[in-house]
């Protein structure tokens, strides 16, 4: 049976007001991911990040990955993302136009955004869940000085496109350059990719001035 933190007796205690400043530190280009599946995901083995982190280590990449099923336990590996210094935060979990769903607790995009904000300041985010990137995380969780992208699929979308996909961008993009993405090239990667695998994705950039977001087309 898959173990998340709980099972495994860590008490999550955040401490991210101290943590977080980690953040302004320098980082590494490898990717963090969190999942929180459905009962039914984890009893059939649909984990699509073990199976991302699984393809990473097979490209030299030393991907961290934490299984989590509460809020609680969200907080409590955000703290670890900033203390890991990896770049960019990989969240696969199911979503709605709500916010993002987790095993046992719903988080809505407001206290998303707030929960998220003080770890990744520099930093980039990608999410795997259905329906989850729009104008409503966007605001809650991008600053002048915060997160540089969001990047996720426009709507639904199965666990063996989700799976391939996201093995297939983070392939396209450290095969460029291993040690950091630039807006290019996810821009480009993320157009090629929607086109082959007919998921449509919205990436959303950072700006300098409100609302500290833009959508960047994906012709």
């Amino acid at each position: 049976m898959l173990a998340s933190l709980w099972d495994m007796g860590v008490t999550p205690q955040p401490d991210s007001q101290k943590r977080s400043l980690r953040a302004r530190h320098r980082t590494k280009a490898e990717v963090f991911i969190v999942e929180s599946g459905q009962p039914e995901d984890e009893a059939d083995s649909l984990l699509e990040g073990e199976v991302l982190r699984q393809m990473l280590w097979l490209s030299g990449k030393t991907a961290q990955y934490r299984y989590i099923r509460t809020l609680p336990e969200l907080r409590f590996v955000l703290d670890q993302f900033d203390a890991s210094e990896n770049r960019y935060l990989h969240l696969a979990c199911h979503g709605s136009k709500k916010g993002l769903v987790l095993t046992l607790d719903e988080v809505p995009f407001a206290k998303l955004g707030g929960l998220l904000r003080p770890h990744l300041r520099d930093r980039r985010l990608f999410i795997s869940a259905c329906s989850a990137v729009d104008s409503r995380l966007a605001n809650a969780l991008m600053s002048k000085a915060g997160c540089r992208s969001i990047v996720g699929p426009t709507g639904v979308v199965q666990f063996d496109e989700a799976a391939v996909m996201w093995a297939a961008f983070y392939q396209v993009m450290f095969k460029e350059n291993r040690s950091r993405m630039t807006s290019a090239s996810i821009e480009l990667a993320l157009t090629r990719l929607q086109d082959a695998f007919q998921v449509p994705m919205t990436y959303l950039q950072r700006t300098s001035t409100s609302p500290y977001w833009k959508r960047i087309p994906l012709a």
